[in-house]
């Protein structure tokens, strides 16, 4: 093995990448619920439908998007995205109406940037790493903790202080000048580009014998489409974001709702992005020695537990509980989301084949939101549609331990 693999420079830009993300409209959306709300006078259905949009609109281009990035890597494609992905931020700073924030959104969604498992960020990851490729995505989901501890509590401030207005215009400013330039820098295709294998070995070099990523199974998207597998996996992230959908983005206004200061409830958040990292973290150590399968069921029991404390959660140290174990939930979920199908269907075409599944995914799971605040407008409670979440979160931590892997020729990395 070489002595420097420049696939740990693509770590450490995909978690810069991770860490900058944390201020663009993903955890810290919750935080504008509100305030935009009592503004615009806009019911919290509209941003359930906005969060839905961007995802199904993610999916729509996903296929397209892998492709491309399996072509052509990440290295222009990436700030180009990051750079649209801002300018509608900069836009939606500028709405005044529901269907300018469900336009804006889906714009960010074709972009495929700042949405649930982003391809931008793992597809790299599974191209450059086969033995370590799990502590690579232990390693990248560091930036999580560390840009929620920045830019989650920074972001109530910016709101607090200066509106929630400036507070996108702020927000997608620090991105741009920090996304860009180092992706533009630093960024590479695949290994063999600058004549490099995976992990930096060498070509007279052999994995030890029994190591389980020595022998890597390769799928073409049509050989995937064909298994009970890929089927099974749709299934069951389908749920998890039906589900997830329902809880994660209106937790936030709920907890202010009931009377939580929302610099506290903020500081949660962030402590929920903190334990979702350093769960990622662990569990890239700890998927070499535990079946991926367990880890993600224990992942959806997290979830569930962290939903019900959600609906009794009327204080704050309740809430801070809440937070911290969906926060593991979630970390141990989207460490699996990203591993399971290069584990399953090997990197070669992992783009593509991860694209193509998230189409249905989205087209499912991008329910769960809208669903949730049309509820709330309705009845003024969650409680109803979070229950069938935790449902459906118990369901799947069921269908995660009969999924079965794929059946194919093994082929030599």
């Amino acid at each position: 093995m070489s002595k420097f693999f420049y696939g740990w420079v693509i770590v450490g830009v995909m978690g810069i990448i991770s860490f900058v993300g944390m201020g663009l409209l993903s955890l810290n959306f919750g935080l504008f619920i509100k305030p935009m709300g009592e503004d615009l006078g806009i019911g919290r259905a509209t941003f359930g439908l906005a969060q839905s949009s961007m995802m199904i609109s993610a999916a729509i281009s996903a296929p397209f998007v892998g492709h491309l990035i399996d072509r052509f890597g990440p290295r222009i494609l990436l700030p180009l995205a990051a750079t649209i992905t801002i300018g509608a931020i900069f836009f939606l700073s500028f709405s005044k109406n529901s269907w300018q924030i469900v336009s804006v959104f889906i714009i960010m969604g074709f972009m495929n940037f700042n949405n649930p498992g982003n391809m931008f960020v793992s597809v790299p990851i599974v191209k450059w790493f086969v033995i370590n490729r799990g502590k690579a995505f232990s390693f990248v989901s560091l930036g999580i903790p560390i840009g929620a501890i920045i830019f989650i509590p920074l972001t109530q401030y910016f709101i607090n202080k200066f509106g929630w207005e400036s507070s996108l215009i702020y927000m997608g400013f620090l991105g741009l000048v920090i996304i860009v330039p180092v992706s533009l820098i630093f960024l590479r295709r695949e290994p063999k580009d600058m004549g490099l294998n995976p992990d930096g070995l060498l070509n007279d070099e052999f994995v030890p014998d029994g190591f389980e990523g020595s022998m890597e199974k390769s799928f073409t998207l049509r050989e995937s489409v064909g298994t009970y597998t890929y089927w099974q996996l749709i299934v069951i992230f389908a749920l998890f974001y039906f589900a997830i959908g329902t809880i994660a983005l209106h937790r936030i206004p709920a907890f202010m709702d009931r009377g939580l200061d929302p610099t506290l409830v903020s500081i949660s958040t962030a402590f929920d992005a903190v334990c979702a990292g350093i769960t990622s973290f662990i569990v890239g150590f700890l998927v070499s020695k535990i079946n991926s399968r367990w880890i993600a069921s224990a992942s959806f029991i997290c979830l569930v537990v962290a939903s019900v404390i959600t609906i009794y959660a009327f204080s704050f140290w309740v809430m801070f509980v809440s937070m911290a174990i969906f926060g593991v939930g979630i970390g141990g979920l989207m460490f699996i989301q990203n591993y399971i199908w290069a584990e399953q269907f090997g990197r070669e075409h992992v783009g593509a084949i991860k694209g193509s599944s998230y189409l249905l995914i989205m087209l499912i799971g991008g329910i769960g939101a809208p669903l949730a605040g049309y509820v709330y407008d309705q009845i003024g409670s969650y409680n109803f549609v979070w229950w069938i979440g935790i449902c459906l979160l118990f369901l799947a931590s069921i269908l995660i331990l009969v999924n079965k892997s794929p059946q194919t020729k093994l082929t030599q990395t």
